[in-house]
């Protein structure tokens, strides 16, 4: 029973890694990329690049900037604060008429600190490091590719537990099976090869798996979570806050208003309220947040008045929402700063080395087999010395 249960198991482990191992390789390659995204896209466009130091410009100063620009884009915009005195301040446009009806594709900007220049203007998806990302997390197939890649994530689990169960030898074999040595011989150096791959980079490659499809099935993921913990409701932001013909406050006052509710946080964007007279959104990072680019911490203010409409306090929630807002963090390494993500792009080749491994050992076997069927069987019978 033991030895069927075995084969049915490599079965499984075979026939996933074949059928999707080619998937699980496009995942992780560009998902090696997309963990140093902004950096891939500034060397890919020189213009973007800050040539100097300078100190941050202030959201009111970046959004006249912008209505100076583009007076005719009257919805909101998200300011993003550069992330460094060398880094370009980042902005977006939510609804452009230009993309209407392709889904999630804003306008880009890029601009340079210090001038308030515009360095670039593109749009979501139609250039280099976002057609990789929408590739990424949806297989550029929309919601039902995002889908396909959750539960490629959930495959991806499966193989790397499978095949550890597979691995596992005896206790008194444990400490030399774990030796990372490479043995002679194409056959042995290619299973040591696909083992080492798969035991030592399985903590991470576990974690960006399971991230990873909890972030294209956040539905899912949050009906998992919300049955063991209690989550917070998602505040809606009203429209309408300002009469017609009424100009919004000035960002920078809606900024100090908001940081009244978190004193020594970052500043890392603030959303407009755009011609709708949606709330004025600010967000901050707090020390203790894994995210700093993508924060939590965030202030709604009403823009006729000042006056602030709601706080989420991301360390004052429950501990489920804490395992969700670790997810992304976890997922491109930014938790655990350069470190954490120079270990996720690596870890984003190793279903390459799997894979390659995986179907060169298969053929071994499959070759190995067909030499024993084709041998000839020899009839000659032999006896030990000192047998009958």
């Amino acid at each position: 029973m033991k030895r069927e249960l075995r084969r049915l198991w490599v079965k499984l482990h075979l026939y996933v890694g074949l059928l999707a191992g080619g998937l699980f390789v496009l995942l992780g390659l560009t998902g090696s990329v997309l963990v140093f995204y902004l950096d891939v896209d500034d060397l890919l466009n020189p213009q973007i690049r800050v040539s100097a130091a300078a100190p941050a410009p202030s959201p009111e100063a970046v959004f006249q900037a912008l209505r100076a620009r583009y007076p005719q884009r009257d919805g909101p915009w998200r300011i993003e604060m550069p992330l460094s005195a060398d880094a370009p301040v980042l902005a977006r446009y939510y609804n452009p008429p230009e993309t209407a009806g392709r889904g999630f594709a804003p306008l880009m900007l890029s601009l340079d600190p210090r001038s308030l220049e515009v360095t670039s203007a593109r749009f979501w998806g139609d250039y280099a490091t976002t057609w990789l990302f929408d590739l990424h997390y949806t297989l550029l197939a929309g919601e039902g590719g995002k889908t396909a890649v959750g539960i490629l994530g959930l495959l991806l689990a499966f193989s790397l537990l499978s095949g550890l169960y597979l691995w596992w030898p005896s206790r008194a074999r444990l400490s030399a099976a774990l030796k990372p040595v490479l043995r002679s011989g194409a056959v042995r150096r290619t299973y040591d090869l696909h083992v080492f791959g798969g035991v030592y980079g399985l903590p991470v490659l576990l974690v960006l798996a399971l991230t990873g499809s909890a972030l294209a099935l956040p539905d899912f993921t949050r009906d998992l979570v919300a049955s063991a913990s209690t989550l917070r409701e998602a505040y809606r932001p009203p429209a309408g806050l300002l009469d017609d013909g009424a100009k919004p406050i000035a960002l920078d006052a809606a900024v100090s208003v908001a940081r009244k509710s978190f004193p020594g946080a970052e500043l890392r964007w603030v959303e407009t309220s755009g011609s709708a007279g949606r709330p004025i959104s600010v967000r901050f990072h707090q020390p203790g947040e894994p995210g700093r680019r993508f924060p939590r911490s965030q202030v709604w203010v009403d823009p006729s008045d000042g006056q602030v409409l709601a706080v989420r306090d991301p360390l004052r929630e429950s501990a489920g929402d804490g395992f969700l807002a670790w997810m992304h963090p976890l997922h491109n390494g930014e938790a655990f700063g350069l470190p954490g993500r120079i270990l996720a792009c690596v870890a984003g080749l190793l279903p390459a080395l799997l894979f390659v491994t995986g179907w060169m050992r298969w053929r071994h076997k499959v070759r190995a087999r067909a030499q024993r069927e084709t041998r000839p069987v020899s009839h000659t019978t032999t006896h030990r010395v000192g047998t009958p």
